[in-house]
Formats: C-alpha cells, sequence, structure tokens
C-alpha cells in the first residue's frame, strides 16, 4: 500500500493526521510551520518542507488549509502538489471553500491525471481527536473509494454525495443550520437572562434534550423540499409538530414582549416554520 499524505497541520489537521500514523503504507506530512509536523514525526510519519515533497511520496494526499488561496497553492504552487505527483493521485480537500474552487482546481489538473475529491468534516476538534467525524465527500467514485481506507481511520461516517463540488455543497448547507441555530441559542439566553433565569441550568437541559431528540435533525427525514400531501406518512407527525412549535414560539414572543426583549429569530421562525416543515400554517 502506497503511502498517504497529510498537509496542513493545524487544530484540525494535527488530529486528523495522527490517526494515520500507522497507515500501511507510511504517512507524509507537511505544514508551513516546521514545528508543526516535528509531534507526528516523533510517532513514525515521515516529515517534509514542501507539497510538492509530499506528492512525491504519497498518492492520496489530504489538504486542510486555511482558505481557498491557500488550497490553490497547495495544488498549484510553485512547490505544489501538482508538480510532482505522480498520474492517478488522489487530492482531497478538507478546508470549508467556495462552491466552485474544487471544480476548477479539478478541471485545471484533469489533464494531469490528478483527481480531486472535495471532502469537508463535520464534528469538529472533538472528533478529529477521537476519530468520529463525518466526511461530506464530492469527486468521481474510482476517487473516493481510494479515499475510504485512510478517511475511514479518522472519520466513521462517509457519505458521498456526487461529483466533485457536491461535497463543499453539503458542507455548507450543513453548517448554515450550525450557525443559525448558535445564533438562536444566543436569542434564548437573552430571553432566559431577561426572565432571571440561570443560564447554566438551561444549558444542561438542552444539551440534555438535544441528545435523546437529535436536535435539528429529528425533523430532516423528507427527501423533498416540497409541501406534503395530506396522504404522506409524514403528514400527520409533521403537522403535529407545527402545532407545538407555532404554540411554543408564540408563547416565547409573548414573554418577549413582556420582558422587553427583541427575538428577531424567533418572529421569523414563527413565520417560516409550517412551510419549512412541508405543512400550511395554523388554521
Amino acid at each position: 500500500m502506497s503511502a498517504v499524505g497529510f498537509i496542513g497541520l493545524g487544530q484540525m489537521g494535527a488530529p486528523m493526521a495522527s490517526h494515520l500514523v500507522e497507515h500501511p503504507g507510511g504517512l507524509v506530512v507537511c505544514d508551513a510551520r516546521a514545528e508543526a509536523s516535528e509531534e507526528l514525526a516523533s510517532k513514525g510519519a515521515k516529515a517534509v518542507a514542501t507539497p510538492a515533497d509530499v506528492a512525491a511520496s504519497a498518492d492520496v494526499i489530504s489538504v486542510m488549509v486555511l482558505d481557498d488561496d491557500q488550497v490553490r497553492d497547495v495544488l498549484l504552487g510553485e512547490n505544489g502538489i501538482a508538480g510532482t505527483a505522480k498520474p492517478g493521485t488522489v487530492v482531497a480537500i478538507h478546508s470549508t471553500i467556495r462552491t466552485g474552487t474544487a471544480e476548477q482546481l479539478s478541471e485545471h489538473v484533469a489533464g494531469r491525471d490528478i483527481s480531486i475529491v472535495d471532502a469537508p468534516v463535520s464534528g469538529g476538534f472533538m472528533g478529529a481527536h477521537a476519530g468520529t467525524l463525518a466526511v461530506l465527500v464530492g469527486g468521481p467514485d474510482a476517487a473516493v473509494e481510494r479515499c475510504r481506507e485512510p478517511f475511514g481511520r479518522w472519520a466513521k461516517l462517509l457519505v458521498h454525495f456526487g461529483p466533485t463540488g457536491a461535497g463543499t455543497r453539503a458542507k455548507l448547507a450543513r453548517n448554515l443550520l450550525h450557525f443559525v441555530a448558535f445564533t438562536a441559542a444566543g436569542e434564548a439566553q437573552q430571553l432566559a437572562d431577561a426572565a432571571g433565569l440561570d443560564l447554566a441550568k438551561l444549558a444542561e437541559v438542552v444539551r440534555y434534550s438535544d441528545g435523546i431528540t437529535g436536535g435539528p435533525a429529528a425533523i430532516m427525514f423528507r427527501n423533498s423540499v416540497e409541501r406534503l400531501e395530506l396522504t404522506d406518512p409524514l403528514y400527520e407527525v409533521l403537522a403535529h409538530v407545527r402545532t407545538l412549535g407555532e404554540k411554543d414560539l408564540s408563547l416565547a414572543l409573548e414573554l418577549g414582549e413582556t420582558l422587553g426583549v427583541a427575538l428577531p429569530l424567533a418572529r421569523l421562525a414563527l413565520e417560516r416554520f409550517a412551510a419549512g416543515l412541508g405543512v400550511p400554517n395554523e388554521a
């Protein structure tokens, strides 16, 4: 088995790469900061100076750098992967980048027989350390299959969404939910604080109950965003969720008005809640 490479050893990259140290073909690592490679080198990885050096030894290469510009430089720069990559090399981009970047890079290196897989991850640094990340993948079937074994050392879930670019689009949709939910959590804390509640105790309840219900994922069972037909098996379930949600959002808004706390996300949620579930507003 050939060596695997890992470029970018920051908060996420270093723990992800640590799960690859015992890869049968070996691990080659690189970071702009030489000291970032030292710990992995002490465990048996081969530390090199440039992405080109990684590509000279590895034919499945993970890239976890900051942004689009760094991804382009790692692949196409003066000391980039493309200059030394062997035919058949697979480059997996784990950075969260713009939707078109992976596709543009794929077209750029297609004539060199290099495959680009966009494979952003979900699960945070906790999942990176535990080796339990989810990886959202876009890319050619054969290239994705070659990634499964190394990815499986730091991820517990791999979902192939389609061609190159699809993984990035899926990650942006997932993170939209993530950060809008964080914003809603801040709004909920403002309401609780104005009501004189202990925020730590509220957080304890949220973590506990979301662990049981699954949080927002609990309503993500539809395969379409179209409005549900009355005969759909999910209609009655989601209509019940709508009734409860609209009632509770209305009560929260009423409390906010009483306490003088603006709740713009809650008001918007009340307006759009039913449509998001695929059912009509309560009559």
